[in-house]
C-alpha cells in the first residue's frame, strides 16, 4: 500500500536540496545538441547519431526525474500519488537506463570505426539508427516488468522520487533486482571497457609503427586515452554507487542506511545527464564549432581548434592500418 511521507526534517531536506541541483544546466545543454544536431546538416552523421539520441535521453530524464524531484524536495514529500510514482519511475528508468545504454553503443562504435573487427565493413547510418533502437528496446523490455507484477516502483532515499524498490524482501522482486543489475549495468560496463581496451590497443600499435611525422600518431592516442579514462571515471562516479547501493540492500536486507547516505548515490546516478553533454559532446570539435556560437547568441567564434579530435584520430589510424 502507497502512503504518503510526512514532512522531511529541515536538515535532511536542506542537504537534499543542495545535492539535488536545478535541472536547468541539463535541459540546456542537451537542448543545445538536439536543435544544434537539427540545424546543421554537416552533425547528421553516423557517428554523431548515438550522442543525439543520449541527448535526447538524457533531457527526458532532466525533465522527469530533474524537474520532478526539485518540486517535491521543496514541499518537502512526494505529492503526485501512487500513480505518479510508478509514472516518474517508469519514465525516469527508462531515459537512464536508454543514455546508459548509448554509451555503450558509443564506445562500440568508436571502436569498430578505429579497428574494423569485421574488415573493410564500414559504419553506416542504418548501424546506428539500429543501435539506437537497441538502446531503447532494450530499457523498455527491462522497465516494463515492474508494470505487471515483476519488481515494482517505490519511492526511495529522503522519499521525494521514485525508482525500482531495492529493500522489498519479496522473491520476485529481488530477483528483478538481480537481474536488472546485470543486463542493465553491468553488460553494458563490459561493453565499454572491452571496446576502449581494444581502442587503445589498437592505437598504440599504430603509434609504435612512427609512420606519422611529428609523432601526430602518438599524440591523437595520448588524446583519446585522456578521453576514454574521463569517460570511464565518470561512468564509475554515476552508476557505481547506486548499482552498489542497490546490491548491497539486496544482499544484506537487515541493513541499516540513512535516508539522506541512501540518496547521494541517486543524486550521482542522475547528474550523468550534465556530464554526458559535457564529455561526449562538447569535447567534440565538431559539436563544439556549432553549439558554443549557439549558446552565446552568434557572439562565439566557430573557429577550429589545432588539437585532432575523434574523427581525426580515426582517419590517421585508418591510414596507417590500411593495407598499401
Amino acid at each position: 500500500m502507497f502512503e504518503f511521507i510526512g514532512l522531511i526534517p529541515m536538515s535532511t531536506l536542506t542537504h537534499s536540496l543542495t545535492l539535488r541541483r536545478a535541472p536547468g544546466p541539463a535541459i540546456i545543454l542537451n537542448a543545445t545538441v538536439i536543435i544544434v544536431s537539427l540545424m546543421h546538416k554537416q552533425l547528421r552523421q553516423p557517428l554523431n547519431y548515438a550522442l543525439v539520441n543520449m541527448a535526447v535521453a538524457d533531457l527526458g530524464t532532466a525533465m522527469t526525474g530533474g524537474v520532478l524531484s526539485v518540486v517535491n524536495n521543496a514541499q518537502g514529500y512526494f505529492s503526485l500519488g501512487r500513480t505518479g510514482c510508478v509514472m516518474e519511475g517508469f519514465a525516469v528508468s527508462l531515459c537512464g537506463i536508454t543514455s546508459l545504454c548509448t554509451v555503450a553503443l558509443i564506445a562500440l562504435e568508436r571502436m569498430f570505426v578505429v579497428c574494423k573487427p569485421l574488415g573493410q565493413i564500414t559504419f553506416q547510418k542504418k548501424h546506428a539508427a539500429g543501435g539506437i533502437a537497441l538502446s531503447w528496446l532494450w530499457s523498455l523490455t527491462w522497465n516494463l516488468p515492474p508494470l505487471f507484477g515483476w519488481g515494482r516502483y517505490e519511492l526511495e532515499g529522503v522519499r521525494t522520487s521514485c525508482a525500482p524498490d531495492w529493500h522489498s524482501r519479496d522473491p520476485h522482486n529481488i530477483s528483478y533486482i538481480v537481474c536488472y543489475f546485470a543486463v542493465c549495468f553491468a553488460v553494458p560496463f563490459a561493453i565499454i571497457l572491452a571496446s576502449y581496451t581494444k581502442l587503445l590497443w589498437t592505437l598504440h600499435q599504430v603509434s609504435k609503427m612512427r609512420c606519422v611525422e611529428g609523432g601526430a600518431v602518438a599524440k591523437a592516442e595520448m588524446k583519446v586515452a585522456f578521453m576514454v579514462v574521463l569517460m570511464v571515471i565518470t561512468f564509475l562516479i554515476s552508476w557505481l554507487p547506486y548499482a552498489s547501493l542497490a546490491l548491497l540492500v539486496v544482499c544484506s536486507p537487515d541493513i541499516n542506511i540513512h535516508p539522506l547516505l541512501g540518496t547521494v548515490p541517486v543524486y550521482l546516478a542522475k547528474s550523468s545527464t550534465v556530464y554526458n553533454p559535457l564529455i561526449y559532446i562538447y569535447l567534440n570539435k565538431q559539436f563544439r564549432k556549432y553549439a558554443v556560437p549557439f549558446l552565446l547568441c552568434g557572439r562565439g567564434s566557430a573557429v577550429e581548434d589545432e588539437e585532432s579530435e575523434n574523427v581525426t584520430t580515426v582517419e590517421a589510424t585508418n591510414k596507417q592500418v590500411s593495407p598499401a
